[in-house]
């Protein structure tokens, strides 16, 4: 598993995008030949995986938008799994 600092800024890898399903009603990870239905957590955190956020902002954003205080090993933890799914990179 690989470790995420908290100044890096993770990205999806193109061509994959985030969409939400207004008829499912949950987020969906799109990428070739292949759709992954999110749950909450996972399309929270994906939606600002933009290349432009650190890791730490991603954290604090979620911290306020749930008001849930020490997150940062659940979303590095998500991070680290996306990776290896190819979803995401540094």
């Amino acid at each position: 598993m690989s470790n995420w600092g908290l100044s890096e800024r993770p990205r999806l890898r193109p061509p994959a995008r985030v969409k939400y399903d207004q008829t499912r009603q949950t987020d969906l990870l799109l990428i070739p030949e292949r759709i992954i239905h999110l749950n909450g957590t996972a399309g929270a955190i994906l939606q600002l995986v933009d290349g432009k956020r650190t890791v730490s902002q991603i954290v604090d954003e979620l911290q306020a938008k749930y008001n849930q205080a020490s997150l940062l090993a659940d979303v590095v933890e998500f991070l680290s799994l996306a990776s290896e799914e190819g979803w995401i990179e540094r």
